[in-house]
């Protein structure tokens, strides 16, 4: 047992009367005592769940977020004159709509921007499909590279993947207490905003779904310094954003805050969400023929998604313009061309 993380368990867990947030050292130490597991098993479920229900507040975000810069992976940075895009999805995946994330991750590295994603196995509570098992079905495993690896790839083709279980162990053992709790623990609100690259040149989209997550998002960055972040309502806390309503953001300006809305029908793509696939098979084949330009079922998705994050990242003055990028970029076939580069590299 750990007579330190006691303290803290007893200090955040007493309830509302008693109960005490932590300060960000606090909960940089609770954090690192849990992903080191010197905490045992009932002090570790028992400051999780006691957390969920009482919600962390933004500096104990902040700090927990320090114990992952300090214990887990960093890319080191790579030469480029665009920013690297760092989306911040949901660990447990999806299983009600059609992922688009790979399929914009490859849409923007043809356009020269390069995607640093992150992600695990199957997990509770959802256990939806994780964006690691779409790129295997598009023949790219992740898996087994080395953070070095990673790293060079990162580099050489604009995109790189972070696999939990290869290189953050710590985080990943602390997967099962999501099952044994039955809750998503704050742990998973880290995963939204967790940034493991090491170069300043950088932006961050953070996917959530409830309001509260992003105002506690929002200011935990603020709190570390963050800039250039920008938060996603997502579909099921991906950064996936919906054409058929209207889709948020917010965006930090500096010393501004600015709330924006994006709506498909001024720009004829008003499309439904597309229903989760079946299987495997026709989630790969419906990715297949939309990366190569095809018509799909998710083609409006993708050039809706891919053309406000390159208006975001400023490649063009207004949306309509970064929406032609986009469009163009998905309808000739690039992102096909950049997935074939990438799987030709990873077989050599």
């Amino acid at each position: 047992m750990s007579s330190a993380f006691r303290e803290l368990l007893k200090k955040t867990g007493s309830g509302p009367h008693t109960g005490k947030n932590l300060s960000r050292e606090e909960a940089k130490e609770a954090a690192i005592l849990m992903l080191t597991q010197e905490a045992t098993p009932a002090q570790i479920g028992g400051f999780l769940i006691a957390h969920r229900i009482r919600r962390p507040t933004p500096i104990e975000l902040a700090g927990m977020l320090d114990a992952y810069d300090e214990l887990g992976p960093v890319v080191p940075a790579i030469a480029s004159e665009n920013p690297v895009c760092i989306f911040g999805n949901a660990y447990d995946g999806r299983s009600r709509t059609f992922p688009l994330g790979v399929g914009v991750a490859l849409t923007l590295a043809a356009a020269g921007y390069p995607v640093l994603l992150h992600g695990g196995v199957r997990m509770p509570s959802k256990y939806g499909l994780p964006t690691v098992d779409i790129w295997s079905a598009l023949g790219v495993d992740w898996r087994s590279l080395s953070l070095d690896e990673v790293h060079h790839y990162l580099q050489s083709q604009g995109l790189g993947f972070l696999y939990l279980p290869k290189h953050f162990p710590l985080a990943h053992g602390l997967v099962q207490y999501r099952e044994e709790i039955g809750k998503r623990p704050p742990l998973a609100t880290l995963e939204l905003m967790w940034t493991p690259y090491g170069g300043e040149n950088m932006r961050l989209f953070a996917g959530y779904v409830h309001t509260p997550t992003e105002v506690m998002m929002r200011d935990a960055l603020k709190l570390r310094g963050a800039k250039n972040f920008a938060t996603i309502k997502g579909l099921e806390g991906s950064c996936d954003l919906p054409s058929d309503r209207n889709a948020l953001a917010g965006i930090d300006r500096g010393d501004t805050w600015e709330r924006l809305v994006f709506k498909g029908r001024q720009h004829d793509l008003r499309e439904p969400s597309t229903p989760f696939p079946s299987s495997l098979d026709e989630l790969q084949d419906t990715l297949t023929e939309t990366l190569q330009g095809k018509p799909t079922e998710i083609q409006t998705g993708v050039i809706w998604n891919a053309g406000i994050f390159l208006w975001l990242l400023q490649e063009r003055e207004t949306l309509a313009e970064a929406l032609e990028v986009s469009r163009s970029l998905v309808t000739t076939g690039a992102p096909w061309d950049k997935l074939n580069a990438l799987k030709a590299v990873l077989k050599n």
